[in-house]
Formats: structure tokens, sequence, C-alpha cells
């Protein structure tokens, strides 16, 4: 395994990763609008504007994963098909709290996305709120219900 900054000739692959998963995850939980939003067209263009802040886990040559931050925001957070189950998402998670140690991070998770839910309580995460969060869309912001998960991390070592 091994984490680099993600490079601009990967922003396609990012981009299919993240539109994947997004509609595994929120499609059901949130309303028909976004999701009519959340074309593949739209992730690509969304990634090439966080490439920059973006992160991915290579395993054996390929993309295993990758986590996009946001000041004190674990802003997007995906893994591939692939190697779900395999220990990827763990040491994912880990890379993001170390990255963003010394501080209280946070993320959001659409309300009813319970596997997301249960993997970051897992992780030690904890639900500190339910909130309407705005997303981003090629239409403006959009408001979604989340929860809003914390986690205190401690100083880099």
């Amino acid at each position: 395994m091994q984490f680099r900054k993600a490079e601009v000739g990967e922003t396609a692959a990012i981009a299919a990763m993240w539109h994947k998963g997004w509609h595994e995850g929120h499609a059901a939980h949130v309303p028909g609008d976004l999701v009519a939003t959340r074309t593949i067209e739209e992730f690509r263009t969304r990634t090439a504007g966080y490439i920059a802040q973006t992160t991915v886990l290579e395993v054996d040559g390929q993309i295993a994963g990758f986590h996009m931050l946001e000041g004190d925001e674990l802003y997007q957070f995906y893994v591939a098909t692939d190697f779900r189950g395999s220990g990827v998402a763990a040491a994912l998670m880990r890379h993001v709290e170390e990255t963003l140690g010394g501080r209280q991070a946070w993320l959001a998770c659409a309300v009813g996305n319970a596997r997301a839910a249960a993997f970051y309580e897992k992780c030690g995460w904890r639900q500190a709120a339910t909130e309407e969060y705005l997303v981003e869309t090629a239409d403006g912001p959009k408001a979604v219900s989340c929860w809003r998960y914390v986690k205190d991390l401690p100083p880099a070592a």
C-alpha cells in the first residue's frame, strides 16, 4: 500500500470511483433532484477542482481508494469496490486521521447511509448532530440532511 497525492491524469479514474460509490451510498437517502445532478461529468468536474486536496491509496498499481480534505473536514472518502473488505478503508482512515492530527476533525454522512455510519463509528468517530449540509452541484448548493461526525485527533507522531 502506498499513499500519495493524486495526479491530474488520474482525474477520470477518481471521478469514476466517486460517482459509483456516491450512487451506491447516497442515492437512496437524498432528494431525487440531487441524484439527477450527480452525473459522471459532474464528478469529473468536481474531482478536477479538488485534485490538489486528494490523496490516493495505491495497491499493486491500482487506485484502491481516495480521500479529499477541506480544512478540518474529511470532505470525501471512497474505496474501490474490488478493495472493500480488504482493510483498505481502515488504512485510508488511519491516513486521514494522521494527516488531520492535533484537532477535532469532522465529516458529513447522509442520514440513512448506515453502512458508512457504522464504519465511521467503528473507527471511533461519534455522531455529534443532525444538520442540513450544503452540497455543491453545477446548479448551486443543495441542502441535504446529514449526520455530523466528529473525532478529536491526537497530534501526528
